[in-house]
């Protein structure tokens, strides 16, 4: 009976861990974002060609 309880321990442990590492993980998604999606759009215009124009604020750069 004691191993029972030690594998619930574990597990609710392991579940923890991941919560925190979600939600770690989308905050620093929120935060950087912007500046995710403007890197992307950079290279996307890049391969089409166009030239990129930076927006006034982080994500809202746009190809021309």
């Amino acid at each position: 009976m004691k191993n029972i309880g030690k594998s619930g321990q574990a597990l609710v442990e392991y579940v923890l861990i991941i919560a925190l590492v979600t939600v770690i993980a989308v905050s620093l998604i929120k935060v950087f974002g912007g500046y995710l999606k403007d890197s992307i759009t950079k290279t996307s215009c890049e391969l089409v060609g166009e030239t990129y124009k930076k927006g006034a604020n982080p994500g809202e750069g746009k190809c021309q």
